[in-house]
């Protein structure tokens, strides 16, 4: 850290204890990345997520462990079926107190068992592992910030609402429900714990994600003795997947990307299904209808086909999250946090998204790149510095304080809300 300024006793206390703490949550996070939490290890997820509340039982709070929402998924048979994922980690404090926020977070990786396992010292304060940064580190900046934060005289004045949950690669499909319910129980703002960029900046607005697929069906058929009689659903998908990628840079900032074409089997048989992968960002609500009202005009295209059927599936699962007044509000204070030890922070927009778009949509301001510094994630490569566990934890505490005695407005933050 730099130089630090304009502190109170609260926030010098708090400094300290993080400080002490710094190789406690290097150590934890390094534990914890050894059980491998793909999103789709139903078996991982399990076996960890007691493992994590156990940690947070050492907060002044209620800490469950909830069954998410089971939510469909689209075979490459074209058929649905029916997915459970591991619990939701569900943590609340002082629910009455005049102060109320919504922290959020995710136990989840993208890596499958066996195909990144190592954790690796690369010197020079980094680790390479899987989930350093994304996102078990993030995790234990949270617990540790909190932790501080009660250890300190203003904790009956702040009231905390906490969902990590075990989807949040793939969707949040089983967990968005535990967010907007604690998002809507009074917060006034947002702390998630995705974590920052290398250089410290965070994601400021961020655009909406949606994943669709489209399922067609036509009718087999020999190839040699009869393809007349055929009606090949893979032919139908292939126009439409054309049509998909010829909407890329007919409005500004939507982008469409098709992922994968599944279906057919030998070259002898006229094909009777196709099963069409893909996702689209949006900037804005606005954007974000064009872009369903295009693939719906695509699909109806698609089944004007003689023999051709089929049927939509998905959308956009993560509104956008534009800059507007609350945001730029709660930017300004994070930053006013930040520099009070010694951090510069900077707000970049990004295509990405995560459960910060959740939590806005619920109507409260959120800020979502609270957690380490590090990079190269969602590869073999993902580092973290582990000088950034005490950085940003200490940020987090000072937004925290700052909330508590009022230094930071958090009802006025929210009421620019539209």
């Amino acid at each position: 850290m730099s130089e630090i300024e304009n502190l109170s006793r609260e926030d010098e206390a708090a400094i300290e204890r993080l400080n002490d703490a710094g190789a406690a949550m290097i150590a934890r996070t390094v534990e914890w990345a050894k059980t491998n939490t793909g999103s789709w290890n139903l078996d991982g997820l399990k076996d960890f997520a007691p493992i994590l509340a156990d940690a947070f039982s050492a907060l002044e709070a209620d800490v469950q462990l909830k069954a998410g929402d089971v939510f469909e998924r689209v075979t490459d048979s074209g058929t649905s079926e029916e997915i459970e994922t591991g619990p939701i980690l569900r943590v609340a404090a002082r629910p009455d107190a005049p102060v109320q926020v919504v922290m959020s977070g995710h136990y989840d990786t993208v890596f499958p068992p066996g195909t990144f396992t190592e954790i690796t010292d690369l010197g020079n304060g980094r680790l390479n592992g899987p989930g350093l940064s994304d996102m078990k580190g993030g995790l234990n900046v949270m617990l540790e910030a909190l932790k501080a934060f009660e250890a300190g005289s203003m904790k009956d004045t702040i009231g905390y609402q906490i969902v990590v949950t075990p989807d949040e690669e793939i969707g949040n499909f089983a967990s968005a429900g535990a967010l907007t319910e604690a998002a809507q129980s009074g917060a006034l703002i947002g702390m998630t714990y995705e974590p920052c960029m290398e250089t410290g900046a965070m994601s400021g607005g961020r655009k909406g994600s949606a994943v669709y697929d489209i399922v067609l069906h036509g009718k087999a058929a020999h190839a040699g003795r009869a393809k007349e009689e055929g009606r090949s659903a893979i032919e139908a998908a292939a126009e439409l997947v054309v049509g998909l990628e010829r909407l890329n840079g007919q409005r500004d900032g939507v982008t469409f990307n098709v992922g994968s074409i599944d279906g057919g089997n030998a070259v002898n048989i006229v094909p009777d299904l196709a099963v069409i992968r893909f996702g689209a960002r949006a900037p804005d609500q606005e954007a974000a209808a064009w872009a369903n009202n295009q693939i719906e005009a695509l699909l109806d295209k698609a089944l004007t086909r003689p023999g051709i059927t089929g049927h939509l599936h998905g959308g956009f699962y993560r509104p956008p999250k534009p800059r507007n007044a609350a945001q730029q509000a709660l930017f300004d204070a994070v930053s006013g946090a930040g520099r009070a030890i010694g951090l510069e922070m900077e707000f970049v927009d990004t295509g990405g998204v995560c459960e910060g778009n959740n939590i806005f949509a619920a109507g409260v301001p959120n800020v979502d790149t609270l957690g380490v510094r590090g990079g190269r994630i969602h590869s073999s490569e993902e580092f973290v510095e582990t000088d950034s566990f005490s950085e940003r934890a200490a940020l987090s505490a000072m937004i925290l304080n700052r909330l508590a005695d009022g230094r930071i407005d958090g009802k006025k933050i929210k009421a620019l809300m539209p």
